[in-house]
């Protein structure tokens, strides 16, 4: 297990992939080929599970990890969640394992989240509603949504726009209108115990993330996606005040390394009694390791 006295910062968002990495034959290597473009990722092939545990190992950083499951709609083969669990189990000095399912899954997804988090250490689930193809609210996704909660696990919604399909044709198919964050509040209402984290600055909403995190109670934020140096400043006002107890530092590893994420951090003007919040200590309440 994590020794979190001991690690200098808990990354709340990064990205597992296969050993065999891309898939030439379903389009997901144009994707992260694009994406590594976009973001200047120094990378030709995406790290593997073991090769982001080392990493980070190295950067005394503890990682949340995950899979997304977006098969169904993009056609991108998914990485079993059983196969992320059982390699993450061999780095749980460093990894913590999300798991991610797609909700059109109903309730074999709700059955395999149940099974996830009783038998393979799975502390999460991640949902991408832009890949995925749904409205976060849509009532198809509240069986999955059940299951979690029960777990009492947190659910993590990627919202906004960070890159994912930028300056593909179409954007490759992915439409922007699923990852409104105001979407999320109805979740927030219909599941009032079950922790949610809207991910990465969520552009062109802002203002409506802000609103959802100050007005429930359950719901964080992660700073992942955008390097801190782009940060509108309603952003860094209210990780200093209202939600200096809601923010979670996050990379999207691997486009953005956590040392890069970390260095625009440091200079941008965060309070420096909130620092140890975000990059650590509200990771921790979060996920029960502090109250």
């Amino acid at each position: 297990m994590v020794d979190f006295s001991k690690v200098r910062a808990i990354d709340f968002h990064t990205h597992a992939e296969e050993s065999c990495g891309c898939h030439a034959d379903d389009g997901y290597d144009d994707l992260q080929s694009a994406m590594a473009k976009y973001f200047g990722a120094p990378w030709s092939h995406p790290p593997t599970i073991p090769e982001t545990a080392d990493h980070y190992r190295e950067k005394n950083i503890a990682a949340v990890i995950f899979p997304v499951d977006a098969e169904r709609e993009t056609g991108y083969r998914r990485y079993n969640n059983y196969e992320v669990a059982e390699a993450c189990a061999k780095e749980d000095d460093i990894l913590i394992p999300f798991a991610s399912i797609d909700p059109h899954k109903g309730k074999l997804g709700a059955r395999e989240a149940r099974d996830l988090v009783a038998n393979y250490g799975v502390q999460g689930f991640k949902f991408h509603p832009t890949m995925q193809g749904f409205y976060p609210n849509d009532r198809m996704a509240y069986d999955l949504y059940e299951a979690i909660a029960e777990t009492g696990k947190p659910a993590l919604f990627h919202t906004g726009q960070t890159g994912v399909g930028s300056g593909m044709k179409g954007g490759n198919g992915m439409r922007l209108k699923y990852s409104n964050p105001m979407y999320i509040d109805d979740l927030a209402v219909d599941f009032p115990d079950m922790p949610i984290i809207l991910a990465h600055p969520s552009f062109p909403w802002q203002e409506e993330a802000l609103s959802v995190a100050t007005h429930k109670p359950n719901v964080y934020i992660d700073l992942s996606g955008w390097s801190p140096k782009y940060f509108p400043e309603i952003l860094i006002r209210y990780s200093n005040t209202l939600l200096k107890k809601k923010m979670l530092f996050g990379s999207d590893w691997p486009m953005i390394a956590p040392e890069k994420w970390l260095d625009a951090f440091d200079k941008q003007n965060f309070k420096d009694e909130v620092r140890p919040l975000i990059l650590k200590e509200n990771a921790m309440r979060l996920l029960g390791v502090t109250e």
